[in-house]
C-alpha cells in the first residue's frame, strides 16, 4: 500500500513555503501605494466562466508569451514519487503548482488560497490587511524591491523579489523568484511565488532567466475574482 504525502509537505517541504516576515520596523525598500478603484481588483465583481483543467482556467488569466503551463506536483518531482502519492487539498478554484516552460528553461508558479480558518491554525490569527511586512525586509540582501498596495476595497496587495538564500544542508537550490500575498478584510489570504526554477533531483529543465510571470501580471492574477472560491 502506497504511503500518502501531506499537502503540508508539498507547501513546506518542495515549495519552499512562502515565509512572510511579521516583525520590524525602521526604513526600507518599501512602498505604500493607495491605487484608484478598478473594476476588475473587486471581489464582488461577476467573474466570466472559464472552462477546461485549471492550468488551462490558469493560462486563460494569464498572457500566451508567459510561456506553456502544465500542473505538475513539486514534491513529487523532488522526492522522485509517483504523483499519485501525495495528497493534495485545494481551496482557491485555481490552486495549485505549475511548471511554466519557455526558451528551453523550466520556471514554477504556486498559488494557493487560504481561508480563515487556515490562517488561524497556523499563525494564531486571522491575516490582517493593516499589517505592513514591507519594514522587516529593510537590510535585507535577498528580499527586495518590497511594495504594498492598498486596493480601493481595502484589501492589500504586497510583493517582493526573493533571491532565494541556500543554506548548505538545503535538498533543493531555488532560483530567484516573485513573492507575494494578498490578504483580505475577511481575514484570509492568497499567497504566490512565480519562481525560475529549482536546481535538484527531479528538475525538469534550466533555470528561466526571470520569473516567468511578472509583477504586472501578478497583480492582475491575484486581483481578478476567479482566484477565490464561489461564495455560497
Amino acid at each position: 500500500r502506497r504511503a500518502v504525502v501531506s499537502a503540508v509537505a508539498v507547501v513546506v517541504i518542495a515549495a519552499g513555503a512562502i515565509t512572510v516576515p511579521r516583525l520590524g520596523g525602521g526604513g526600507g525598500p518599501r512602498t505604500s501605494v493607495a491605487t484608484e478603484p478598478r473594476v476588475s481588483g473587486s471581489p464582488t465583481t461577476p467573474a466570466p466562466v472559464l472552462t477546461g483543467t485549471r492550468a488551462e482556467r490558469l493560462a486563460a488569466l494569464l498572457p500566451p508569451e508567459v510561456g506553456e503551463i502544465e500542473q505538475v506536483t513539486l514534491l513529487a518531482l523532488i522526492k522522485q514519487l509517483d504523483p499519485d502519492e501525495v495528497k493534495e487539498t485545494y481551496l482557491g478554484p485555481l490552486d495549485g503548482q505549475y511548471a511554466i516552460r519557455k526558451d528551453g528553461g523550466v520556471g514554477y508558479l504556486v498559488l494557493t488560497y487560504e481561508d480563515r480558518a487556515t490562517v488561524e491554525s497556523k499563525l494564531g490569527r486571522p491575516a490582517d490587511p493593516d499589517e505592513d511586512v514591507c519594514p522587516a525586509m529593510s537590510g535585507d540582501t535577498y528580499r527586495t524591491n518590497c511594495v504594498r498596495e492598498v486596493l480601493p476595497d481595502g484589501r492589500v496587495l504586497t510583493l517582493w523579489n526573493d533571491a532565494k538564500r541556500f543554506r548548505g544542508g538545503d535538498e533543493v537550490r531555488w532560483g530567484p523568484e516573485l513573492t507575494g500575498e494578498l490578504v483580505q478584510r475577511d481575514g484570509s489570504q492568497i499567497l504566490v511565488r512565480s519562481s525560475t526554477g529549482f536546481e535538484s533531483t527531479g528538475t525538469q529543465g534550466p533555470l528561466l532567466p526571470a520569473p516567468p510571470v511578472s509583477r504586472e501580471h501578478l497583480r492582475a492574477l491575484l486581483t481578478s475574482p476567479q482566484v477565490l472560491p464561489k461564495t455560497p
